[in-house]
């Protein structure tokens, strides 16, 4: 069960920030093409109560990396929140992207049935969740590095970058 438990987390997290500098890639070039500063787009947000693209970026590669390095029972490097451009976030896609790579299948042996300990923000009632490994990857870190990259795709779609469901899903692979 743990290989296909690696295959299972690893594999879909590295295609979903994949296809996440793909949209920031066109976001690029739309910026160059319409006229206007990238940081536009890297500052807008869907409301004013929601994060900014750049901080969805940022909590995406997070969700991931520290999601992979707790079900393999290691830490995951850290990383400073202070991209300001595209180039800044696509290295840290990339970094993020490396590191869940260099997870050996072996070393999630037996992390269904780990029990993960993940620390609540104050912000967020603080305390603590305990997670058995196959939920913590199927009711938290999956829909959390989802949610965390459509929500950048829709607030790049809500200003203009022409990009659609095929760049979200399939990323440099759209037709």
């Amino acid at each position: 069960m743990s290989r296909s438990f690696h295959a299972a987390l690893v594999p879909p997290l590295v295609k979903n920030l994949s296809n996440l500098s793909h949209l920031l890639k066109r976001a690029e070039v739309h910026a160059k093409e319409s006229g206007f500063p990238i940081e536009v787009l890297l500052t807008s947000r869907l409301y004013p109560d929601m994060f900014d693209c750049t901080r969805q970026v940022q909590i995406a590669t997070d969700i991931s990396r520290r999601g992979v390095a707790r079900l393999a029972g290691c830490e995951a490097p850290v990383m400073d929140d202070n991209e300001t451009n595209v180039e800044q976030l696509l290295e840290r896609i990339s970094s993020s992207i490396s590191f869940m790579e260099s997870i050996d299948p072996v070393d999630l042996d037996g992390a269904e049935r780990r029990q993960i300990r993940l620390p609540i923000p104050a912000s967020m009632g603080g305390g603590e969740r305990v997670f058995e490994g196959e939920d913590f990857l199927r009711s938290f870190v999956l829909p959390n590095a989802y949610f965390h990259v459509s929500t950048a795709f829709g607030i790049l779609r809500h200003n203009g970058v022409p990009i659609g469901k095929f760049d979200y899903l399939l990323g440099e692979e759209a037709p």
